[in-house]
């Protein structure tokens, strides 16, 4: 749909401006005689809306958070939506949502709907917010919708945490090593070599292989560098393609370890979204579309994109989930149950509150479980060459000893 921005007159004579949300000018002149409105002019306000004064900032997911709170508390106090944002503008702290709530609030004083201002923000303000906005204006019920999303979005952020916490150690742990191991290849092996030669006579294998590696990596340390960055570089364009990144995705699923920890992180995300979207009045399958563009994950995109299709057509929304093979059965039988009930989101809560315990247990068995690897693997390379640069020494000292 696009926008339409109007001028048009009640029956009591009052010019109102506004938008109005139509495939054509005809059909929003329809729409607005349906409200017993006399249109002035309609206008194209499809550019109007799209551009924002400020550039739009990576604002965290806990300032939307507040953001959400303090919005749904004012008008649930009864505060006008305008004079609330009014406030929120000159007391949040982040400059630059500071003044992306300031222009909406300004867009809202030129008779645009809050959903429609807050989507002209997308880097900031999801389609889901938007949506989930947008059915809370239309119900009446804007406060209980503001407050959901930040429920929603805090548990969203308490998920990121515990997956980024799990990762940081083992991160900085293998980082470390790589440096260590350079620092070894490149500064302390070439000194043992030069002492090497000086006493002659043949090195052991491992003592081999080890300066062979030294010389290689001091020679060409330079066109390495230029080949890992030219790789990452191509890897990365690969995977912002649509054949590469749903490739990735597939690929990261089937991982052995972390494969099991991803397919429970997208179920448990799209869970929660879906729930807190048809809990909030909008209607299942834009619930769906809306999931499938925050999946965060190709394949699941793929496969509920593939059910929105089916349920258009009349089915079930359980019965493509589990044709797709990407959803565990305890998941579409949860769903199949709620359709067949009429608890669709309670089912899906449940789920969702499910599978956030799972990911917590294998995030905690994950980290558990990478560290004795990394001390292993930590052991063997530095061991390694610690061993093999001594080697000779070992061999030195035998032979004086006879």
């Amino acid at each position: 749909m696009n926008s339409y921005q109007y001028i048009a007159k009640d029956k009591a004579g009052q010019t109102i401006n506004g938008i109005v949300q139509a495939n054509s000018e005809i059909e929003a002149a329809e729409a607005l005689h349906k409200k017993d409105l006399v249109v002035v002019s309609i206008d194209a306000a499809k550019a109007v809306a799209g551009k924002s004064k400020s550039t739009d900032k990576k604002i965290k997911l806990e300032d939307l958070v507040v953001f959400s709170r303090q919005l749904a508390t004012m008008i649930d106090a009864g505060i006008p939506l305008v004079n609330a944002l009014g406030i929120l503008a000159e007391q949040i702290e982040n400059e630059g949502l500071r003044g992306i709530v300031g222009e909406v609030k300004q867009d809202i004083e030129a008779g645009m709907s809050f959903c429609d201002a807050l989507a002209k923000h997308p880097a900031v303000f999801s389609e889901l917010f938007v949506n989930m906005t947008k059915a809370g204006e239309a119900s009446g019920m804007l406060n209980e919708i503001l407050d959901r999303l930040a429920s929603f979005m805090e548990k969203q952020a308490a998920l990121n945490r515990k997956i980024v916490s799990s990762l940081v150690y083992p991160a900085v742990v293998v980082s470390m090593a790589i440096l260590i191991t350079a620092v070894l290849l490149l500064k302390v092996v070439p000194t043992f070599k030069g002492i090497f030669d000086s006493l002659g006579g043949a090195l052991p294998l491992p003592t081999q292989v080890l300066i062979f590696l030294s010389d290689l990596l001091r020679k060409y340390f330079l066109y390495t560098l230029i080949f890992i960055g030219v790789m990452i570089y191509l890897f990365k364009r690969y995977i912002n393609t649509k054949k590469g990144r749903y490739q990735f995705d597939r690929v990261c699923l089937k991982l052995p370890v972390f494969g099991p920890l991803l397919r429970k992180l997208a179920v448990a995300k799209f869970s929660r979204t879906f729930s807190t979207l048809v809990k909030s009045g909008v209607s299942v399958l834009s619930a769906l579309e809306i999931v499938s563009k925050t999946s965060g994950n190709k394949v699941v995109e793929e496969s509920v994109i593939n059910c929105s299709k089916s349920v258009r057509n009349g089915e079930l929304i359980s019965k493509p989930l589990a044709k797709s093979g990407v959803f565990p059965p305890m998941v579409t039988r949860m769903i199949s149950v709620g359709e067949q009930t009429g608890q669709l989101e309670k089912m899906l809560s449940k789920i969702a509150d499910f599978y956030d315990d799972q990911v917590d247990a294998a995030t905690s068995a994950l980290t558990s479980m990478i560290e004795p690897m990394v001390i292993a693997f930590l052991g063997v390379v530095i061991g390694g060459i610690v061993i093999s640069l001594f080697l000779p020494i070992f061999k030195i000292s035998q032979l004086m000893s006879r």
